[in-house]
């Protein structure tokens, strides 16, 4: 309701053409899903968050299922507000998405660590743990609470689905902050 009180009076406003708001919260929060408490681990529960952007002109509410990463916001803000653009940022714009939420979009990765990643889709989910020697898939559509981890079927489907989605893990990986 807040949100809906707020994009009123800015559209109420002179700022109404020429601001772009986009609210987004902290990641997921275990409360005792899969015997986990707090939020520091890869299953989906724990790496998604809410994310809202409207764009001046918008009328209407759409939902994109699409997964993205934060690290693709600035490139957004570059594009939509036609800025000279800098090649060098590891992020991709989403205007595609905001234009059409149904387009064709890619796996996104969250990392926790050296060598621990999670790849999800809107379909599939997979996760490496290097460090512990663990690896799961989940299938969303079937299994949306990633209870049953097929990352060991011998299913051609299932391991051409994990193929892909490894195909987006990370080969370079930058240095770690110190502590």
């Amino acid at each position: 309701d807040c949100v809906g009180v707020m994009l009123d009076a800015l559209q109420k406003s002179k700022y109404a053409d020429n601001t772009i708001v986009i609210l987004f919260g902290d990641h997921g929060w275990h409360l005792g899903e899969k015997l986990r408490f707090r939020k520091a681990e890869l299953w989906k529960e724990s790496t998604q968050l809410p994310f809202v952007i409207h764009l001046p002109g918008m009328n209407k509410m759409q939902y994109c299922n699409r997964n993205v990463n934060l690290i693709d916001l600035y490139p957004t803000l570059i594009e939509l507000c036609n800025l000279p653009d800098k090649p060098e940022l590891d992020g991709e714009s989403i205007s595609t998405l905001l234009d059409n939420p149904t387009a064709k979009w890619h796996p996104t990765v969250t990392t926790d660590g050296p060598g621990d990643f999670s790849v999800i889709s809107e379909e599939w989910h997979y996760i490496i743990r290097a460090s512990k020697g663990v690896e799961e898939l989940y299938d969303l559509k079937n299994d949306p609470m990633e209870w049953d981890n097929l990352a060991h079927s011998e299913s051609e489907e299932v391991q051409n689905i994990k193929q892909y989605l490894q195909s987006s893990v990370p080969k370079e990986f930058a240095e770690e902050i110190p502590k």
